[in-house]
Parts: C-alpha cells; sequence; structure tokens
C-alpha cells in the first residue's frame, strides 16, 4: 500500500523522475514533473490536458488508498 509520506518523498527526489499513479478503477495518470501534482494527507491532486508549458487545464483528486502502484515513465511520454 502507498502512503502520503512516499509520493512526497518520490515528488521531492532530485532529480525528479517522471512516474504514472495507476488507480484500482484502471485509469492512470501522469506525473511529469514536481508542478502538475500536490500531495494531501489522503490524496494527491494531479493536474492533466496539459498545455505546450506544462499548465494543467484540470485537477483530478486521487485517494491514496485506491493507488495500484507507482511506476517510472520515459521523459519522452512525460513531454
Amino acid at each position: 500500500m502507498i502512503t502520503a509520506m512516499q509520493l512526497r518523498e518520490r515528488m521531492n527526489e532530485i532529480p525528479f523522475r517522471p512516474f504514472r499513479v495507476t488507480l484500482s478503477d484502471g485509469r492512470s495518470f501522469l506525473v511529469p514533473n514536481h508542478d502538475v501534482a500536490l500531495v494531501k494527507r489522503n490524496s494527491i491532486m494531479i493536474g492533466i490536458d496539459l498545455d505546450s508549458r506544462s499548465f494543467a487545464q484540470k485537477y483530478v483528486e486521487c485517494a491514496i488508498l485506491h493507488i495500484n502502484g507507482i511506476e517510472d515513465i520515459a521523459t519522452e511520454q512525460a513531454a
């Protein structure tokens, strides 16, 4: 099971490694840089529909309890 502290540690890694969050309902979201997501106590807010400058058009709030996994993604996929 993934915890908020594990997510926070991952977000603060230097250098940052882009990753994908996969949820129990099958959805997945890319986190290409540390500015796109915010870890809260019980959830993570992830920006989606990024524009060319990585500004999110919308955010989804994902309950940490429903995160099935986190996997590294290639830098090309993160762009």
